[in-house]
């Protein structure tokens, strides 16, 4: 698997909590309801491990506003 980041742009988030249900372990966020990473609140950008990629990317799906994005690690840009 080639190796990815998730990036989060804040300034989308509704607030809607669906990132959280579908990968919990990477996901959380703060008093308003605001995206953030569970295990770094203040990053914005996050290396995704393999046996995460799978839940990441559903949230990805699910959210509506796409305030989470997955960007291929490399030369290469590949945002999905």
């Amino acid at each position: 698997m080639s190796s990815y980041t998730c990036s989060l742009v804040k300034e989308r988030c509704i607030a809607c909590g669906l990132c959280a249900v579908y990968a919990p372990a990477i996901f959380d966020y703060d008093e308003e309801g605001i995206v953030l990473f569970h295990q770094e609140p203040e990053a914005t950008h996050q290396y995704i491990s393999e046996n995460h990629y799978a839940s990441i990317l559903k949230a990805y799906q699910k959210c509506p506003v796409r305030a989470i994005l997955i960007e291929q690690s490399s030369n290469q840009s590949n945002r999905h």
